[in-house]
């Protein structure tokens, strides 16, 4: 696998992430039992993961149309949206 497929697949995989975790995000916010103030911190949550959702999908169809990738920035945002997924449904989880 050379490193423009492996970029791809980093990329596509960090967006479907980041949608993961905007879907679970406003999942919480429509929650019925919680404080005001709670609400409006997983709102928060939600358009922030769905931003950075937005710029990977961005990113892809950048190295899908022209060509130009980078790996490096490609893995370092596959790592941030796998950490951001994982905290997410930490906090989902310790909250119920």
């Amino acid at each position: 696998m050379n490193s423009y497929s492996l970029t791809l697949g980093i990329l596509l995989v960090a967006s479907i992430l980041q949608i993961w975790g905007s879907a679970l995000a406003i999942e919480a916010v429509l929650r019925a039992k919680q404080h005001r103030r709670l609400r409006r911190t997983w709102l928060a949550v939600a358009g922030a993961t769905m931003l950075i959702a937005l710029h990977d999908g961005y990113a892809l169809e950048l190295a899908m149309r022209t060509g130009l990738y980078d790996l490096r920035q490609a893995v370092l945002i596959g790592l941030a949206a796998l950490l951001m997924a994982f905290a997410i449904h930490g906090f989902r989880r310790w909250e119920a």
